[in-house]
Parts: C-alpha cells; structure tokens; sequence
C-alpha cells in the first residue's frame, strides 16, 4: 500500500515514515506545496497524509485539484488547525478523515488503515472472494483454507487486483503501485511481470479460481 506525507516539518514527516514502513506501507514525502500537487496529479496513492499549511500554498486547495480531477485516493488531514470550521471544510472538500496534531503513530496507524479498508474493500478487515480468503489486519491468504504464502510484493498486487477487479491495470500502473514515483526510472517493467508471474504461479498451485488474466499488449485483469 502505497502513502503520501505531504508535510512541511522534516522531522514529523520522517518520523511518520519511519513508522509506516514498519507497517509495511510504501511512503514518498512531499515537503512543498508545489511537489505536493506535482505528486498528486501525476501518481495515484491508496491514502494521502494532507498538512494544511504548506510552503507555497494552502492543503485545502491541494485537496480541492485532486476532487476536481476525480481522483480517489484516500486522504487523511494531519494539522495543528483544530477548530470545528477547518474540520467540517475539510470534509466538505472531500477529505476522508482529520487527525489533529499532535497524535499517535498508533492512531494514525488505524486511520490510514480505515481509509484504505472503505476505499478499496467493505468495512470488514476480511476479504472474501469465492474459495479465497485475505485477512488485512494479519496480512495472510488462504485459499480453500490453506495458507499461501506471498512476498510483501506479490500480496500488495494481490490487494490492488481484488481492489480493482473487472479493470484492466496497465504495467505502468502496476510498476507505480509497487514502485511509487521510481518507476519512472526504470527502463522496462519487466520487474511487474516477473511479480505477476509468481503471484499466478502461486495461486495456481492453490487451485484458485483462474480470475488473474493476462491482457495481451494492455496489461492484467482480475475478472469475476
């Protein structure tokens, strides 16, 4: 799962990502108010971390160009701005959630993870599909009751296939979400496919429901 801190004060916006990634989430940081719609409007993020008051401009208006361009990321106010009429514009805007500074990793933590879970899934932390079985909080798969074992990679693919179910998802895309902004560095994406091919590999050898389809010269599918 992949998360945005747009944050201005190095030292929170590192310790959140400090904690995060020990949560097995993929962090990027944007310091600015400029890099942060920059971010924004180029990549997608299962939940953006969103400080009101930035270098350069207002979060609100980030909030705002992001609404306006349809986009569906999940995004969480972090501010020290804790008056009623912040939180209810925020919200009004389109913001999923506010959290006022100072709080816990904890917290913040479970928030995120809400967020994700109403976005992508239904509010319950276990997703179902026919014979298969994804439990969120421990982060484990069961196909007809028996454990499959999956890399941090191949279950984060796993999660944005289900979450995406019936859309075809090109490489690129793909090569984003396990990559963030780095992808565009690479010469290829031949790194998704070698992914792609041991998650199906794996599901396969469970006897699954065959629903991961290759889209020839367009990308992946998971079809139900």
């Amino acid at each position: 799962m992949k998360i945005l801190v747009i944050e201005d004060e190095k030292v929170l916006a590192s310790d959140i990502v400090n904690y995060l990634s020990e949560e097995d989430y993929r962090c990027e940081t944007a310091s600015d108010f400029a890099t942060a719609k920059e971010k924004v409007s180029m990549y997608e993020y299962d939940c953006i971390l969103l400080d009101l008051m930035l270098p350069g401009g207002d979060g609100f208006d980030i909030l705002e160009h992001l609404r306006s361009q349809n986009k569906q990321d999940g995004v969480i106010i972090i501010s020290a701005k804790n008056t009623l009429e912040d939180k209810i514009k925020g919200l009004n805007i389109g913001a999923d959630d506010y959290l006022a500074k100072p709080f816990h990793h904890s917290e913040l933590a479970a928030r995120i993870h809400s967020v994700i879970r109403r976005k992508q899934f239904d509010p319950s932390n276990l997703i179902t599909q026919n014979e298969i079985k994804i439990d969120l909080l421990s982060k484990t798969v069961h196909i007809d009751g028996n454990p499959i074992v999956l890399t941090k990679k191949e279950y984060d693919l796993l999660l944005f296939f289900i979450g995406n179910k019936n859309r075809v998802l090109s490489k690129s895309a793909l090569a984003e979400h396990l990559s963030g902004d780095v992808a565009d560095m690479f010469d290829s994406h031949d790194f998704v496919y070698a992914h792609v091919k041991n998650l199906k590999k794996k599901l396969n050898e469970a006897d699954y429901g065959n629903y991961l389809k290759t889209m020839y010269g367009t990308g992946y599918k998971w079809e139900i």
